[in-house]
C-alpha cells in the first residue's frame, strides 16, 4: 500500500519545488531501488501534467562492485550517456536512498575522490537548471539516526510536508542582514572565526533544492577568512564517518586540520584540488522542526540554532555569489546552541545560543 505521505510529497516537489510545466523533460534519479515508493509517485504525476519523465534508478551493490574493481581508466572514463541525460532534461529531481551508508566505507578514498572528480562537470551542469534532491527513509538512515524505521518516517515526512512559501518570506530576514555584510564574526567551543560577504547576496533556500529545507547561505569572499572552527557534528562522507572536525583558516585557505576519527579522509579531500582547502558556502541553519542530528547532511544543515561552512565549490549564481571552484562541496555543521555561541555580524549579534534574533 502507497503512503499517502509519498503522493504529497511528490506534489511539492512536481509542483512547488521545480514546477514542473507541459512538454518539458524531468530527470527522475533514485540511488537505489528503497527510494521507488516516492519515485514512482513523482513519474506519474509528471506523466499527468503532460511532460516527459525518465526514470534512472541506481543499485547500491553495484556501486560497490565499481568502486572495487574498476581500473584506473575506467574511473577517469565519463559516461558519454550522463552527457546525453544531462544534456536532454530540463529539470531534475534526485532520490537518495541507501540501504546501506557505510557500503564504500572500506573503499580506498582516492578511488571515490577520484570518480567524483571525473564527474564533476557533468553534475555542474545538472545544478544549471531547475533540481531538487531528498533522502527517502531507509532502514539504514534510521539506524545511522538511531530511530526506528516507523520514527524516522514520520519524522521525514513532518519536516517535508510544510508551507516552504510562507517560511521562504521568513527567511527574507536573514538574508537582508547577511547581504554585503562586511565583517562576519563566528564565537563558539574551540571557534573564534571572522570572514567578509562584501559583495555577496545570500539566497533563502525554502524547498526550492533540498527538501527538507530551511536555511540561508552566502559565499565568503576569497580571501578573507581567518581564524578557528571546531564541528560538534560528524559527517558522513563516502560511507566513511568523520567526527570532531577542525579548521584553521588563513587568508581563506586551510592551514591546518584535525579530526578524531578518520582524519585521513580529510587530508585528501582537502588536497583533491586547488579549492578543496577553500570555503565555499557559509550559512545558517534555520528549520527548527529539526532539532537532532541525524548524521545526514541534508537534515543537519538544516538544523534550527546551527551554521554549517561548505568547503570546495561555491554555487555561482549570476549575481552575488561565490567564484570558488572545487571537485567537492563539503558541508560540516556546527551547533550554536551551546550558551556563549554567537554569531556578529557586522557589529549586530544575529544569533545567540541558537536563537536568531532578526
Amino acid at each position: 500500500m502507497i503512503d499517502p505521505r509519498s503522493k504529497k510529497l511528490a506534489e511539492i516537489l512536481v509542483n512547488y519545488s521545480i514546477e514542473v510545466k507541459k512538454e518539458e523533460k524531468v530527470l527522475i534519479k533514485c540511488s537505489d531501488t528503497a527510494g521507488l515508493p516516492l519515485a514512482k509517485e513523482i513519474y506519474k504525476l509528471v506523466l499527468l501534467k503532460k511532460a516527459h519523465p525518465y526514470l534512472l534508478l541506481g543499485t547500491e551493490d553495484l556501486s560497490y562492485f565499481f568502486f572495487k574493481n574498476a581500473s584506473q581508466k575506467q574511473l577517469i572514463k565519463a559516461p558519454e550517456v550522463l552527457n546525453f541525460i544531462t544534456d536532454w532534461l530540463d529539470k531534475s529531481i534526485r532520490i537518495g536512498a541507501m540501504k546501506n551508508d557505510r557500503a564504500l566505507s572500506n573503499i580506498k578514498s582516492e578511488r571515490i575522490l577520484l570518480r567524483q572528480k571525473t564527474v564533476r562537470k557533468v553534475f555542474d551542469k545538472i545544478l544549471k537548471k531547475p533540481w531538487v534532491i531528498t533522502y527517502y527513509p531507509t532502514e539504514s538512515m534510521a539506524q545511522s539516526a538511531s530511530m526506528s524505521l516507523d520514527e524516522l518516517e514520520d519524522f521525514y515526512f513532518k519536516a517535508c510536508l510544510r508551507d516552504w512559501e510562507n517560511i521562504g518570506n521568513k527567511l527574507e530576514k536573514i538574508k537582508k542582514v547577511m547581504d554585503n555584510a562586511i565583517k562576519v564574526e563566528i564565537i563558539g567551543r574551540r571557534t573564534k572565526l571572522c570572514f567578509s560577504l562584501k559583495g555577496r547576496l545570500a539566497k533563502t533556500c525554502a524547498g526550492h533544492y533540498n527538501m527538507p529545507d530551511g536555511e540561508v547561505y552566502s559565499a565568503p569572499l576569497d580571501g578573507t577568512m581567518n581564524g578557528e572552527i571546531y564541528f560538534e557534528f560528524p559527517s558522513l562522507r563516502s560511507g566513511r564517518k568523520i567526527r570532531d572536525i577542525w579548521l584553521k583558516f588563513k587568508n581563506g585557505k586551510v592551514i591546518k586540520s584535525s579530526a578524531s576519527y578518520n582524519q585521513n579522509y580529510l587530508k585528501k579531500a582537502l588536497q583533491i584540488d586547488t579549492g578543496a582547502s577553500m570555503p565555499g558556502e557559509f550559512a545558517f541553519g534555520a528549520n527548527y522542526g529539526i532539532k537532532r542530528c541525524m548524521l545526514n547532511t541534508l537534515f543537519d544543515e538544516k538544523i534550527g540554532g546551527t551554521i554549517h561552512i561548505a568547503l570546495g565549490k561555491a554555487y555561482d549564481e549570476k549575481e552575488g555569489g561565490g567564484k570558488n571552484k572545487s571537485t567537492i562541496h563539503w558541508d560540516l555543521v556546527k551547533d550554536m546552541r551551546e550558551k556563549g555561541s554567537k554569531v556578529i555580524i557586522d557589529g549586530k549579534t544575529v544569533l545567540q545560543d541558537g536563537r536568531i534574533l532578526v
